[in-house]
């Protein structure tokens, strides 16, 4: 009786391991922090910045652009889909959609490759992490 229990708990607790294994190796980086990259529309160049943070488990997203006179106006919708995400400004009549681009280690994001959608034009930016924003 006391082989079989043996037996029973070392298979448990292989189970257990490897759960654990696998949810560690799928687990992706945090997307929270503030990114920011050039946008040009048309003859104007200015940076835009996404602060992305959590709140009460839910993420929010803050846009920032200096050329457009914003600091801060609270994004109404964030989605991620694994490395994608889009973040909706309405008041804008703008989207964003990004891929986050992971480092070698897979440890962290390093950059956003993304395209800004307003007004029937479609701008691709590639943003970086920063800080914060540098206007």
């Amino acid at each position: 009786m006391t082989k079989q229990i043996a037996t029973l708990l070392l298979s448990g607790l292989i189970v257990v391991c490897t759960a654990a294994s696998a949810q560690l190796q799928n687990q992706q980086p945090s997307p929270l922090g503030t990114w920011e990259g050039p946008l040009v529309l048309g003859r104007d160049n200015m940076n835009i910045a996404f602060t992305i943070s959590l709140d009460e488990g839910n993420y929010k997203a803050a846009f920032f652009s200096a050329g457009l006179g914003i600091y801060g106006l609270p994004a109404e919708e964030i989605k991620f889909s694994g490395l994608n995400f889009t973040i909706k400004l309405q008041r804008l009549n703008a989207d964003f959609s990004g891929t986050f681009r992971l480092d070698e280690s897979g440890d962290k994001y390093i950059r956003v490759d993304g395209d800004w959608f307003q007004d029937s034009e479609l701008v691709p930016v590639v943003m970086l992490p920063v800080e914060s924003p540098s206007f």
